[in-house]
Formats: structure tokens, C-alpha cells, sequence
């Protein structure tokens, strides 16, 4: 007999990991599968973005990702020069990650740690809940989906061996080249090849000491050509990623060119070794659906970008702790379908907007590729070209300005018009990229305020809905106990802050267990009762009711506001 499991996970990267994390805070089991080994010789991030911390500082691995490795006093400039010994064209300050402060709209700041030690934390993190296995060199052979359960066929790739498994859910988190969305047929749309690209990982004990420019994070080099090549730091010390940007064009590189495009980077002759060298393309792809039945897709199964920015592995932890908490539901026993049809609902719209400001955040690093600078800049100290450095330098540091700071990506998501989400007649306010003003407009991502000394209002969120009350005097007996009387988790929290209370807008506001906004309000729903495969609506005789959707005719007259309450708790 096959093996019983609740969550097949494919694909061991940071999102299938965080997934398995995630469903065994929830006390949901999971078998995570992975066809390579646990180790990374090309880390494919960097880059832990603020929502994916304040994530981390839930899960209680904060400490973690900060002694994962990377240097944290590594300053994080970046800079854009001809070459390390050349001429610095600009240069965007950030300090090193140890000194970084937080913003006022977070408890946490974005960390530095590239994915050969963010993995790591992340199956520490899952093995510690005690509900997650996690399988490497396993690969998915096939799976068929019956409806009520998934069966997969795995291979163990070291005894050559296959077997079967049962899962009530399957999530492919296994990469671009999904197998789990091929064998699904799910289609990708976007932009299929921005750049081909080749990555060196390089070894240099000392490299700051060997040219004249100040220390960075991240060079771009800039030549005749254009914008040719980057150089990333990737543990702050002796490993450095560089990257051979190329065109349109399919090609290998040798590790003879690849040396000499080093050499040329730095400006000089000097001992380094080439680790490992990968081939990758950038891509702008979203897939057409991230559901088919009892399979899902989340992080680069689901989406593909360009790392511009810094998204994509952040948009898939975001995929991760949607999903999970939606799959906890119904697995535990009180969700139902459109809790499970909300996730594609509210995440691709996401992927969407984070992937194509990731394709204009390359286009305006090749902008150089257009708008070659003259070839004299790169020829003479002369104070007009001195002048004409300045100027082209100039323009570049204000076009880049979009990819270093965008808060507004990373906490302005918004789940628009979701069917688990209640409206409240407030209008969207406007995605912005560089700034983020915080707000609890049901869809938005629960705002941050302290409550006390290290203590946020994002650390009341997590496991359960958590109904946040700012006028002690409201009756909410109703709905708690209807969701007691239906297994959801709610828990009421009294909070008597007056500048809280301001930024919430409402003295009542449900707050999702992903830490989204569901509801707000000035009254509790009176007399609610929760049934399955329902949804909330208002009785002409003033009761709010939880039933089957009535036809339109019989909800004449319904509050909109209302209309979508049940969907909220009940999860369908």
C-alpha cells in the first residue's frame, strides 16, 4: 500500500522549503521531494526582502538567516563602473545589513543571505516543526489526480528504486522547468528569453585590495557596448558571483572567455579561481493557472524572472504562506473550495505586476545597450569628458533608483477583489514601487505598530484569524462563538492604543492567518452561523446569515459589503 501523506511537496528550493515550514507551524504534515542533493554551488537569491523577514520573524528564525553565514558587515553599495580600476560612474549607498535600520512601516529590514545559506535555515526550520520529511535525490516520476487524493510515483535516485505515495494535495515548487506544470500542461505567458546569461561563481581572498574602487555589493560594467557584466558579493568576503550578460542570442562560454571577461572587470591581471559556471536565461513568464484540481504550483513553477529587484524568490515565499495556511484549512477541516481558488485569485495578479517590474528593472540596467555613452568617455581624463562621465553617471544612478528602493513592492501587495476578502467601499489606493504608505483596507497586508518593546502587531498574527478589537465595548460573542461552533480559529485580541486604533481605521479589523486584512468594521455581524459550502448574506428580517448562495432574485437588496463575509470565515 501507498504511503498516506496530507502535502507532496516537488521541489526542495526556498519555497518548496518555507511551504513545509509553514504547513508544519500549522501542525499539517508534509513530504517535501527534492531530485538534487541539499548542497548549492549557484545560489539563485541573495536577497531576503522585508515581507519575507517579517515571515522569518513569525517562524522565530530571524537569528537564523542572521548567523546563516554572509558577512553582515559587508558594506552593500552598489556601483556602476567601466572597471574595478576605471571610472565610477555612480554609486547607490546602502549600509552593511548589520547596520541597516528598519523602516517605520516593519519591525524587520531586508537581509542579505544568498540561498546556499538560506536553504539551510529553512529546512532546520521545517525539520524542527516535527511535521515535515523532506526526501533529496527523489524525483517526481508521474502523479495522477482521483479526484479526492493525488497518487505520485517517486524515484529514490540512489538505490534506483520507484514507489508510490498518496497525498491529499500535490505543490509543484520544482522551477522553471516544472515538471509538475508540464505534465499538467500548463502554459506560460510573458517574455521567454530576455537575456542569455552565464553566471561564474569565483573564489578571491582580498579582491577590495587588488583595485581602486570603494567596496560594494553589486558592480555593473559598463563598456562601449553597454552594461556587459555584474559582479555580486555573495558571502561578503571571498566568493563573488559574476555574471556575463549576454543578448537574445543562444551561446556557451567558455571558462577561457569567462576568465578573460573577469580579468576585464577588474581591470587587471590577479589569481582567482572559477568555482562552478552556469548557463541560465532570464525570463518573463506567469503560468496561466496555478490550480489544476489538487495540484498546485508556487515560486518558479508559477512564475519567472528577471532577479532585477530582487522578487522572485520574495514572491514565492508569499506563494508559500498563502497556500499553506489555505491547505491547512481545508486538510484541519473547515475550508472549502474557493479558499483553495482564492490562492491562484490573489497570487498571480501578484507575480504578475512583481514580474514585469522585474523586466523594466533590466531594461533600464542595459539602458547603456541604447544609449551607448560616447567611446571617449572611456578614452581620456579631459575635463570634458570628465563632465560628460558626470552627466551620463548621473542619469543612470536616477534610472536605477527604481530597482534599490522598492518597499512598495514588497509590502503594497494587494489581494483586489478577492472572494475571500470583504470590501468595504474604500478605494484602492495607488501602487506605488519606491515608497509604501501603510493601511487596513480589507486585501492589504495587516499594518505594522508597535505594541509594546519589541513587540509588533505583526507578531499577533500567524496561525489563527485574529479579530482585532479597539472598543472594548463591542459585542463579538456572536461571531467568535460561530466560529467556534464551526472549528475556525479565531482569537479576539483587545488592543487599547489610540494611535493603533487610527491606523487600523475601524474599531473592529479580521486579520487573515497570512496576516492580510479579511474584514473591518464598526459593528460585529449579528447572529452569525456558519455552515459548509456557503457564503454570507444578509436576511431581509437583519440576521446575517451563512448559508448555500442564494439565486440573485432572493438577494435583492443585499449589502455587498456583507455579501462576501462567509466566504471569509468559512473559507468557501
Amino acid at each position: 500500500m501507498a504511503d498516506r501523506i496530507p502535502v507532496l511537496i516537488v521541489g526542495g528550493g526556498p519555497v518548496g522549503l518555507a511551504l513545509a515550514g509553514d504547513l508544519g507551524y500549522r501542525g499539517v504534515k508534509s513530504l517535501l521531494v527534492e531530485a538534487r542533493g541539499g548542497t548549492i554551488f549557484q545560489p539563485k537569491m541573495d536577497m531576503i526582502g522585508i515581507r519575507s523577514m517579517e515571515f522569518c520573524r513569525r517562524w522565530g528564525i530571524t537569528d537564523d538567516v542572521h548567523s546563516a553565514g554572509y558577512n553582515r558587515d559587508y558594506i552593500q553599495d552598489c556601483a556602476w563602473v567601466t572597471n574595478l580600476n576605471g571610472y565610477e560612474f555612480g554609486r547607490e549607498e546602502f549600509p552593511a545589513p548589520k547596520d541597516e535600520k528598519n523602516p517605520l512601516q516593519s519591525p524587520e529590514h531586508r537581509e542579505r543571505c544568498p540561498q546556499n545559506f538560506f536553504d539551510p535555515v529553512l529546512k532546520r526550520f521545517a525539520g524542527s516543526t516535527g511535521d515535515s520529511e523532506i526526501r533529496y535525490r527523489t524525483e517526481l516520476v508521474s502523479f495522477v489526480d482521483h479526484g479526492d487524493h493525488v497518487t505520485a510515483t517517486l524515484r529514490d535516485r540512489v538505490a534506483d528504486t520507484t514507489y508510490d505515495v498518496e497525498a491529499d494535495f500535490l505543490v509543484g515548487s520544482d522551477g522553471g522547468d516544472s515538471t509538475v506544470r508540464n505534465r499538467l500542461g500548463i502554459e506560460m505567458s510573458g517574455e521567454g528569453a530576455l537575456t542569455y546569461t552565464s553566471n561564474a561563481i569565483i573564489e578571491c581572498d582580498g579582491l577590495e585590495d587588488l583595485h581602486t574602487t570603494a567596496p560594494a555589493y553589486r558592480y555593473i560594467f559598463i563598456g562601449p557596448e553597454g552594461t556587459w557584466a555584474t559582479l555580486v558579493a555573495i558571502n561578503g568576503r571571498d566568493h563573488w558571483r559574476f555574471s556575463l550578460i549576454g543578448d537574445e542570442t543562444q551561446r556557451d562560454v567558455s571558462e577561457d572567455e569567462m576568465r578573460a571577461a573577469v580579468v576585464r572587470a577588474v581591470g587587471r591581471e590577479f589569481d582567482f579561481t572559477i568555482l562552478s559556471m552556469l548557463p541560465w536565461v532570464r525570463r518573463q513568464l506567469v503560468a496561466d493557472s496555478y490550480r489544476s484540481g489538487r495540484v498546485f504550483l508556487a515560486g518558479d513553477s508559477a512564475h519567472l524572472t528577471s532577479p532585477t529587484g530582487g522578487f522572485g524568490m520574495n514572491t514565492g515565499l508569499l506563494d508559500a504562506v498563502n497556500l499553506s495556511w489555505k491547505l491547512a484549512a481545508v486538510i484541519q477541516g473547515w475550508g472549502g473550495e474557493v479558499l483553495l481558488d482564492s490562492y491562484e485569485y490573489e497570487q498571480r495578479p501578484i507575480a504578475i505586476r512583481n514580474v514585469t517590474e522585474s523586466g523594466d528593472n533590466l531594461r533600464r540596467m542595459l539602458g547603456p545597450r541604447v544609449a551607448k555613452p560616447k567611446p571617449e568617455v572611456f578614452d581620456d581624463d579631459s575635463p570634458e569628458t570628465e563632465a560628460a562621465r558626470r552627466e551620463y553617471g548621473d542619469a543612470y544612478t536616477e534610472a536605477m533608483k527604481r530597482e534599490w528602493h522598492s518597499i512598495g513592492i514588497h509590502l503594497g501587495y494587494v489581494y483586489e477583489g478577492s472572494p475571500i476578502v470583504v470590501p468595504d467601499g474604500s478605494p484602492m489606493p495607488p501602487l506605488t514601487v519606491q515608497t509604501y504608505e501603510q493601511n487596513a483596507r480589507p486585501g492589504s497586508r495587516a499594518p505594522h505598530a508597535w505594541l509594546a518593546e519589541d513587540r509588533s502587531t505583526l507578531d499577533e498574527f500567524g496561525k489563527e484569524f485574529v479579530l482585532m478589537r479597539f472598543d472594548g465595548g463591542i459585542d463579538t460573542g456572536d461571531l467568535t462563538q460561530a466560529a467556534t461552533d464551526a472549528g475556525i480559529p479565531l482569537r479576539l485580541v483587545d488592543i487599547d492604543n489610540a494611535e493603533v486604533r487610527e491606523l487600523y481605521g475601524t474599531p473592529l479589523t479580521l486579520v487573515r492567518p497570512d496576516g492580510s486584512v479579511a474584514w473591518r468594521g464598526h459593528d460585529a455581524p449579528r447572529r452569525p452561523r456558519v455552515t459548509r459550502t456557503s457564503c454570507r448574506w444578509p436576511s431581509g428580517s437583519g440576521d446575517t446569515r451563512i448559508g448555500p448562495i442564494p439565486s440573485q432574485s432572493a438577494r435583492d437588496g443585499a449589502d455587498p459589503v456583507l455579501d462576501r463575509l462567509g466566504a471569509v470565515v468559512d473559507g468557501t
